[in-house]
């Protein structure tokens, strides 16, 4: 890959988060050789245009063109893709991406779509040794590299790993995510059209490794319950339907090191028990609504769509902090907890940032895997934390208390 003109091509820079993503390349990576990519020649220029960036080379590749995805592919060492719903435009542009060799990222949270391509698209990433790394953003970013950062202090603090984690969605201020309803209301018209779908999405274990056998996690929390280690009500996080089987399948590609029974939840902190409860079933509602074509149909009319999102202002302004705690012994006798703090809107500002820096990390970085699909824990751990500092998401080992 080392004859190859680009370092990284952004494929989707025309949309809301892809110009972002291209807007942080071209400030903060001047020495990157990159393009950006997607189908319309017109908009591609006119973000180059709003970049500044006149010499800034464009690629022009429809996510259906096998052809025009591979001539795209072959000229660079790293694809950040944003193009979602990954489940509906993403195959084929992943499956280029392991048999060309080149190392790919995106933002996806679609567990049915990832469970799906697992399979076939993993041994050709192997073979051909790209590294393929879905969950880049805000969904899974704080929520997978809080606990490999838990684990691997805990296992040289304690001599042995802890044997749950629970991740704790803290403070936070930002917009809902026009991509990320997307995805939702893809998810749910599958559902509707594939029953067998939703057991598959309620399994704890839906992107564990072929064969392996389960652990011993239940679906993710929908009401309200007591956390004593933080004292505090929570209720369901909506994404933790995908952080915690990312977790999970980090365990799983290490070997299972946290142990067999190794236990992860997350749910989001609340004020009290009312703000609890008004959260599980706001919550409930939406997930509810979305899963008919009627009541589908007026909850897009509420909610963003792909290309929305909020202003420049309200993204700066935006932030968040996440927590992981863990334990281990009789009664909890050992334990650690891991901070996240985020600037900026989680789910825009932080999150364009954070697969920026991934993506940075599969051109520039020595990693120790080799190809295959792999979550941002089991294939750029460390190298990824130390990168996030740059854009204000920092991981740091605090005491037990709030």
């Amino acid at each position: 890959m080392t004859d190859r003109p680009f370092d990284i091509v952004l494929f989707g820079a025309s949309g809301f988060t892809g110009e972002l993503v291209a807007a942080y390349l071209a400030e903060q990576a001047p020495q990157v050789r990159w393009a950006i990519a997607g189908r319309s020649a017109t908009k591609l220029e006119a973000v180059r245009d709003r970049l500044g960036q006149p010499d800034l080379p464009l690629l022009v590749a429809d996510s259906e063109d096998a052809a025009a995805l591979t001539a795209m592919v072959e000229q660079t060492r790293v694809i950040i893709s944003t193009v979602g719903p990954y489940a509906r435009y993403g195959t084929t542009l992943l499956e280029v991406c392991a048999e060309q060799g080149t190392h790919y990222c995106d933002l996806t949270g679609e567990a049915q779509w990832m469970a799906e391509v697992y399979e076939r698209v993993d041994p050709i990433a192997k073979s051909s040794g790209a590294r393929l790394v879905h969950c880049c953003g805000f969904d899974s970013l704080p929520s997978d590299l809080s606990v490999y950062l838990l684990q691997k202090t805990f296992k040289e603090r304690f001599g042995q790993y802890a044997e749950s984690v629970t991740g704790r969605m803290g403070r936070y201020s930002g917009g809902v995510s026009g991509g990320t309803v997307a995805s939702m209301m893809l998810v749910s018209e599958q559902i509707m059209k594939d029953p067998a779908l939703r057991k598959r999405l309620m399994n704890p274990y839906a992107l564990y490794p072929p064969g392996l056998e389960a652990g011993l996690d239940r679906p993710d929390q929908m009401g309200i319950a007591w956390d004593e280690n933080f004292n505090s009500w929570t209720g369901p996080f909506v994404m933790a339907a995908i952080n915690t089987k990312v977790v999970r399948r980090s365990n799983a590609l290490a070997g299972l090191p946290y142990g067999e029974g190794f236990r992860y939840d997350e749910s989001q902190l609340c004020s009290g028990r009312i703000a609890a409860l008004t959260s599980s079933v706001a919550i409930g509602a939406i997930m509810g609504s979305a899963l008919f074509g009627p009541t589908r149909a007026i909850l897009k009319r509420f909610l963003p769509d792909p290309g929305e999102g909020p202003d420049a202002q309200a993204r700066e302004n935006g932030f968040f902090e996440f927590w992981a705690h863990g334990s281990a012994g009789a009664e909890g006798e050992h334990s650690l907890r891991v901070k996240v703090t985020g600037k900026r809107d989680p789910g825009y500002g932080a999150t364009s940032r954070m697969l920026a820096q991934a993506g940075l990390c599969l051109a520039q970085d020595d990693l120790a895997v080799e190809g295959g699909i792999w979550t941002p824990a089991s294939a750029l751990g460390d190298a990824l934390i130390k990168r996030l500092a740059q854009v204000d998401v920092h991981f740091e080992v605090v005491e037990s208390a709030l």
